[in-house]
């Protein structure tokens, strides 16, 4: 831990912060007795119907009806009940201006730029939501894309929201099985989707996968097709498709009739990565997901009216939903489709420096492999507007945060955030009062008492153990599609400390009241009986110049019996290197230097590529399945499949 944080917000952003704000007036309207930040915290957990009032207040959130009763059976989790006489719709919340100022601006690789206004945006929901309309689309309903992260997938997702339809998204990355394993579940009735895509500076069509996606659909009564790589692209090939252009219609001026429904009203089904079976549907209502994307944007992410929002993420990622709100607090999003590498690697910064970004969003492992570039945005861009740079996906090294303030920009507010599909948002995030620390997410979510509890279920900070909230929160998810009783959900989430939401991070509460995310539960290490984080293991062997990238397992030793386990680490080398006795004494000697020699891997074995989701996160159980001869459930989750094959029947592992 290092004594000075790596970054302080100066006396006049604290003053300016909306959270600011937010905390005084909450502490004048509840005539609250403290004046330090964890005590704030804490009475954000301890009086939730006090807080998520507040919110509700500050964020000038908009219904027809809100009712006395904020928080009902609030000592059941699940089961707790939030604001169970409200009337409100989603979209009406984002759908906030009709001026001509910008709503969303777009950059498809290098080669196309669009910009939306605001009345531009709600002339063209208000065209889609006519067509679901005329179409028999109602509440309840699912609505499903299969689109780039464009304007139109905005669009649809509000005009689908307008009506109370259920909205549910795919990349055009994902393969025709793997869409299927997801919409196919839901029965969607419409179906938005491009004609293609461009990647890395290939035009890729998706007309082809669009027509077996829509055979494998029988509930749908309409395609929907956006034009992208071409003006015209020929429809024929799909049946019961139609242009987007000629779906719409012309703009024709007239209000968008908002459907006023409850809070917990289904607004998105979200999907689990899907790599060890079917994916889970995740549904969540649409009260919850704006509640909690309000309080996250606009106090941990500190963004106002104004501001340019750049978050990299696809339709395959919730940070695309989380991304989408920040309508609803008057800022201007910076949408982009394609490869984050192409321009050197530069094209985000240079997007962001075009549009005058104030936030700017990636994965660590961006971060990562830019770290080990001649990326050095401090000296080629100006990024004058940049006030919050967010990473998410995986855990964040320290080293990560050395890079981003020495070579992205020093006075930023570095806010590593970390939650999920699951519950549409974050258990822990960023804050714009706080300092940060290196390796460290500088605070706990307000409003969701978040701890870290032992293998005794017994709460403890200073000490690794389970990620765990323990009161509810409006974005818990209402449960699983197609799992009427819940056993499912209760089985995912509440099973291991009953009437506890078990995340599935191994981690640590800080002296600071930071949080140090070690990596997935499920992937922790277990040599000799003890517990290591896979994250820990990662920091150390990617520091090294010559590792692009490594994966790290526990395989089960003796094979075939229950017992111990040794460290396998698995290393993608820069191009042309080859791991010889040399590197391996290098890595292992790296990681017990720092670490603990129980760290230190009993094998070092080269591959040429790591598996990972559309997501872009490394997936240890599907490597540690087929090391030991088990078979991966839905290869269809992956975007690179084709990878597992360099772990299968390694003569080293024998």
């Amino acid at each position: 831990m290092t004594e000075k944080p790596l970054w302080r917000p100066s006396q006049e952003r604290i003053e300016e912060a909306n959270l600011t704000r937010f905390a005084r007036q909450a502490i004048r309207d509840w005539k609250l007795g403290f004046n330090d930040y964890p005590a704030f915290y804490r009475w954000t957990t301890e009086s939730p119907e006090q807080f998520w009032e507040s919110v509700w207040k500050f964020a000038g959130v908009r219904s027809s009806a809100k009712g006395s009763r904020v928080l009902v059976d609030g000592g059941r989790m699940p089961g707790a009940r939030w604001y169970p006489d409200a009337r409100l719709n989603f979209a009406e919340n984002l759908l906030r201006r009709r001026d001509a100022s910008t709503a969303l601006v777009f950059w498809g690789e290098n080669r196309v730029k669009r910009r939306l206004s605001h009345r531009e945006l709600y002339d063209q929901v208000a065209g889609i939501a006519r067509a679901l309309r005329v179409l028999g689309v109602e509440p309840g309903d699912r609505v499903a894309a299969y689109l780039p992260n464009m304007p139109e997938a905005i669009s649809a997702m509000l005009a689908a929201a307008s009506l109370g339809a259920t909205f549910s998204t795919c990349s055009p990355d994902f393969g025709v099985r793997g869409v299927l394993d997801r919409f196919g579940q839901i029965a969607p009735k419409v179906l938005f989707a491009a004609d293609g895509y461009f990647y890395n500076g290939k035009r890729i069509d998706s007309l082809e996968k669009v027509r077996e996606i829509a055979s494998g659909l029988p509930t749908l009564k309409r395609v929907v097709v956006v034009s992208y790589v071409s003006d015209r692209p020929d429809l024929s090939l799909v049946p019961g498709a139609q242009r987007f252009e000629d779906f719409v219609g012309e703009p024709t001026g007239g209000d968008i009739r908002f459907e006023q429904l409850p809070f917990d009203h289904p607004l998105y089904i979200l999907f689990s990565s899907g790599t060890t079976g079917v994916p889970k549907c995740i549904v969540h209502g649409a009260g919850g997901a704006l509640l909690k994307h309000l309080c996250e944007q606009q106090l941990h992410c500190d963004i106002r009216p104004g501001d340019r929002v750049f978050y990299f993420t696809t339709l395959g990622w919730m940070m695309w939903n989380w991304l989408a709100s920040g309508l609803a607090s008057g800022a201007t999003l910076l949408l982009y489709d394609g490869s984050p590498f192409i321009e050197g690697g530069r094209i985000l910064f240079d997007y962001a420096d075009a549009q005058g970004a104030t936030h700017l969003g990636t994965s660590a492992k961006f971060i990562d492999a830019i770290a080990k570039t001649n990326v050095e945005p401090a000296k080629t861009h100006r990024l004058e507007r940049l006030r919050t740079v967010l990473s998410t996906g995986s855990p964040l090294a320290p080293e990560g945060f050395d890079f981003v303030y020495r070579s992205i920009k020093r006075d930023v507010c570095l806010s590593s955030i970390s939650g999920g599909t699951d519950i549409c948002g974050c258990f822990v995030l960023g804050n714009p009062i706080l300092p940060v620390w290196r390796g460290e997410i500088q605070c706990r979510a307000l409003g969701l008492k978040v701890e870290v509890f032992d293998e005794n279920g017994r709460s403890v900070e200073e000490q690794k153990g389970e990620l765990v909230c323990t009161k509810p929160f409006p974005s818990l998810p209402l449960g699983f599609w197609n799992d009427p009783s819940g056993e499912k959900y209760r089985a995912a989430y509440f099973e291991k400390y009953p009437g506890v939401w078990t995340h599935g991070d191994w981690c640590e509460l800080t002296a600071h009241e930071g949080m140090i995310i070690y990596g997935r539960s499920d992937a922790v290490l277990n040599p000799g009986g003890v517990r290591i984080g896979t994250a820990e293991i990662y920091r150390q062997v990617e520091q090294l110049e010559e590792v692009v990238e490594s994966l790290v397992i526990g395989q089960t030793w003796p094979p075939g019996e229950i017992g111990d386990v040794r460290v396998v680490l698995f290393v993608k080398l820069r191009e042309g290197l080859q791991l010889d006795d040399a590197l391996v004494a290098k890595i292992k000697g790296q990681i017990r230097e720092n670490t603990t020699p129980r760290h230190v891997p009993a094998k070092v074995l080269q591959v040429p590529d790591i598996p990972r989701t559309k997501s872009n996160k490394i997936v240890e159980l599907a490597v540690r399945n087929v090391v030991h001869g088990r078979p991966v459930k839905n290869v269809e989750a992956l975007a690179n499949p084709e990878a597992l094959e360099h772990f299968r029947n390694r003569a080293e592992l024998a």
